[in-house]
């Protein structure tokens, strides 16, 4: 277990395990249904509180951001001499959370676990980073656009406040797969399809305009 490259492998396997935990699937199923094949069609929170409501999305939300953020303290706990591991561990989960290998990879897109990476790396920068995602939600008006955004600019943040490139090149490796598992929700946007932010405080409104009511 000395080895970097083992080290560097069991913070892989960790993280990616954690993430595959599903709290939005498994409300569903409690539901009736399957979050993957109904709604916006995704594991996660936002199209928990389409199908559930907004408790229950709260709920996906906070346990998405504590899964990343665990599988973060986990490894750099237990390889402390691996100075990127908490950040291999985190960014593992986050795309164990997008690919879960127990939903045949068909999971979330990744905003909530992006917190709990944000968690993981300074408190404040958590705060910071849902400061700034909910300005680009209020002004899109879309979550996608906030989760696209936020996966280029909190490594990037890391990287100018830190220096540390490397793990800043980690913490970036999710922007692809997020940016392409987005692109049917940029599709959307582009039909008119799209449910926008303001579904959480008009919700009839906005089933109305998608043509859902």
């Amino acid at each position: 277990m000395d080895h970097p490259v083992v080290q560097i492998l069991c913070c892989l396997l960790i993280g990616y395990l954690m993430g595959c935990f599903s709290p939005s699937y498994l409300i569903g199923r409690i539901k009736g249904f399957d979050v993957r094949r109904d709604g916006s069609g995704n594991a996660g929170a936002s199209n928990t509180v389409i199908l559930v409501g907004k408790l229950a999305g709260f709920a996906v939300a906070l346990t998405d951001i504590l899964k990343a953020a665990c599988a973060w303290w986990l490894c750099r706990w237990l390889f402390p001499l691996l100075k990127v591991s908490g950040m291999l561990g985190g960014v593992a989960a986050l795309l164990g959370h997008m690919f879960p290998v127990f939903l045949h990879f068909r999971g979330g897109r990744g905003l909530a676990c992006l917190g709990g990476l944000a968690l993981a790396y300074d408190w404040k920068v958590l705060l910071l980073m849902l400061g700034i995602a909910l300005f680009i939600g209020l002004v899109t008006n879309y979550v996608c656009i906030a989760t696209v955004s936020m996966s280029v600019i909190f490594p990037l943040y890391v990287g100018l406040s830190s220096a540390f490139w490397l793990g800043a090149a980690i913490l970036a490796i999710p922007a692809v797969p997020i940016f392409c598992k987005h692109l049917v929700n940029f599709h959307r946007i582009r039909t008119g399809e799209e449910l926008r932010l303001s579904f959480l405080w008009d919700r009839e409104k906005e089933l109305r305009r998608i043509g859902r009511l």
